[in-house]
């Protein structure tokens, strides 16, 4: 994660077009930062994919999307064991192809995450002379009772860095794949 002040401009610019979110007072916000060497095309492809974000969250055995794919559609996810959650039903709130957008908010399930919206951004950059993403995952989320904003935060963010680390992973393998193919 990146603190505020080491921000590039082009990070800054980008939270502030694309990750604003309503924050209360009893809600936590964060952000995470994650650089991909693999092209943006290659890393939107996974992380648009509502209907299958198994694909690269490692704590996502299964997934149904009810319905067409569409803005408003519902999916369910089970959860792997390991997480406090066996179940998340899941809506789609935005999905922009030409900005590389996906905001995802949750509106059910077993576990403690309320009003929990989440924001994906994908830039493309250049990293060691080569095609790179950059990736911003930001969220919002209610402070669940006996925890604190730090502690909720905290968790959160573990949970996005490791999926974050995943999509690196798969997506730079898919790179690698592609680049060994021509």
């Amino acid at each position: 994660m990146n603190v505020a002040g080491r921000l590039s401009g082009a990070e800054k610019e980008y939270l502030k077009k694309h990750h604003r979110h309503e924050i209360k007072d009893d809600q936590c916000s964060s952000y995470l930062i994650k650089r991909v060497k693999a092209p943006l095309h290659l890393v939107w492809s996974l992380v648009r994919r509502f209907d299958q974000p198994q694909k690269y969250k490692p704590f996502v055995s299964q997934c149904v999307v009810k319905g067409d794919l569409q803005i408003g559609s519902l999916r369910e996810v089970n959860v792997k064991s390991g997480l406090p959650a066996t179940t998340s039903t899941e809506r789609l709130e935005l999905l922009d192809d030409d900005k590389h957008i996906l905001t995802v908010r949750i509106v059910g399930g077993d576990h403690r995450l309320k009003n929990y919206s989440s924001t994906v951004s994908v830039h493309p950059e250049v990293i060691e002379g080569r095609q790179g993403t950059l990736v911003i995952e930001s969220f919002v989320v209610d402070v669940p009772e006996g925890n604190t904003k730090d502690e909720t935060c905290y968790f959160i963010e573990a949970v996005i860095s490791c999926n974050l680390k995943s999509l690196a992973d798969v997506s730079e393998r898919l790179a690698m794949d592609d680049n060994t193919i021509r």
